[in-house]
């Protein structure tokens, strides 16, 4: 089999060694020039890829990285695995699956399978890529076939990988789904039919979903419970020792990610063109919108205690990646959350072990070395993502006061100077 990956982001690169290492010849095809001469060299940008990996699949020619579209002309099956943002009006952004479809139209050839990984609404697969292939006169199910597939790339994970994380097929067609469940075969233990394509789709946006809402749901419980006094996390973690009907979320400064804060939005946009209301998802996305101004309050309180005002005052943030211990920022709560201390006045300094540079607003940061000297000078310090490199103990030592929005020190010696979200 010939496999083209169109995106050789957190998805399709990952996807492709995994493709590479059961002895697939892979053609990932990226745009991005910078990337692919990278990839030619041996080197990873992607946290979960080590550069050995590449370097190998590389030189024996299992992976073909390049920056044109030619070899779909010899492709068996192509895989797409193009970002899905959202526009500026919090509207799906799908102009990337859009461009990848009309070049992969111009290569589309008897017996070629095309599928989808990247997160759309329910329709996107029959609705727009398959009038777009089928304008060429070749017949879906008789000359092509057409499957979506959602990813289910969990950053930073390592106890489940593709090998491992069941997989969803949903084809335009019967033969369309078995043709696509054949392929994924190959790298994963267990494929999962669905009906149909839509049933896919609606798959990947029901699973981070459920995730956003009920995370929306402790980030309100966070709220109400320090007005009340209580502490949330004692709460979870007594209640997680219920054996069923509780499953353990965590408050925090926000989602981040390429999934949870973006997917509900795309169910949630398409649910209007039938007329209906997704309150659940809207209450929930609001909920979770609002925790970056939610952390800013905190801070100021911190900084009360101390008779500071947040404007004038040194917030040094710790983390800025979108979840702990990978060098993602995508959609990371730390944007919004500087953007309102900087609107505030304070002086804003951060350290990610992860991420050496940050931009909000096209002011560029650079991570700073977190040493005595940094937390000294510090008014406050607010942990924002808890990466398990820190010394937390180092960090409360040796601040005034500290918020944290992780409960990443739970484990310190010493709480005094530190106060939760």
């Amino acid at each position: 089999m010939k496999l083209a990956i169109i995106g050789l982001g957190y998805v399709g690169l990952p996807l492709a060694v995994s493709f590479g290492k059961q002895k697939v010849v892979v053609n990932g095809i990226d745009l991005d020039r910078k990337k692919v001469k990278m990839l030619k060299n041996g080197k990873s940008y992607v946290g979960d890829v080590s550069n050995k990996d590449i370097k190998e699949l590389v030189d024996f020619g299992y992976l073909n990285p390049m920056s044109n579209y030619l070899k779909l002309k010899d492709a068996d099956a192509v895989i797409i695995c193009v970002p899905t943002p959202l526009r500026k009006s919090r509207e799906p952004d799908i102009s990337y699956v859009l461009s990848v479809a009309n070049e992969i139209k111009k290569y589309l050839h008897k017996g070629q399978i095309i599928i989808l990984e990247s997160t759309v609404y329910p329709g996107v697969t029959e609705e727009i890529l398959l009038p777009i292939f089928e304008s060429t006169g070749l017949k879906c199910g008789k000359d092509f076939y057409l499957a979506f597939s959602p990813e289910r790339v969990d950053p930073g994970r390592k106890d489940y990988t593709f090998k491992n994380t069941p997989k969803i097929i949903g084809g335009m067609d019967n033969e369309s789904t078995k043709r696509a469940a054949k392929i994924y075969n190959i790298i994963c233990r267990s494929v999962i039919e669905v009906g149909s394509v839509r049933a896919a789709e609606m798959v990947k946006l029901l699973e981070n979903t459920f995730r956003a809402v009920n995370i929306g749901l402790v980030n309100e419980i966070a709220q109400l419970c320090n007005k009340m006094d209580i502490s949330v996390w004692e709460v979870i973690e007594a209640a997680a020792t219920k054996p069923y009907g509780f499953m353990k979320f965590v408050p925090g400064p926000g989602i981040g990610g390429h999934c949870i804060p973006i997917d509900p939005i795309y169910l949630s946009w398409k649910a209007k063109s039938f007329g209906f209301t997704t309150r659940f998802i809207n209450l929930a996305d609001e909920i979770n919108q609002s925790m970056q101004k939610y952390v800013v309050s905190r801070t100021a309180d911190c900084l009360n205690k101390y008779k500071k005002a947040i404007n004038g005052s040194n917030v040094l943030v710790l983390g800025v990646a979108y979840k702990k211990d990978v060098s993602d920022a995508r959609e990371s709560p730390a944007y919004e959350v500087i953007r309102l201390f900087l609107k505030k006045g304070a002086n804003v300094t951060y350290n990610d072990p992860y991420i050496s540079d940050f931009t909000v607003d096209s002011k560029k940061f650079l991570s700073k070395e977190l040493k005595k000297k940094l937390l000294n000078k510090a008014d406050c310090v607010v942990v924002l993502t808890d990466h398990s490199c820190y010394d937390y103990d180092f960090i409360a030592k040796n601040s005034k006061v500290i918020l944290d929005t992780r409960n990443a020190t739970k484990n310190c010696k010493n709480r005094k100077n530190v106060i939760l979200l």
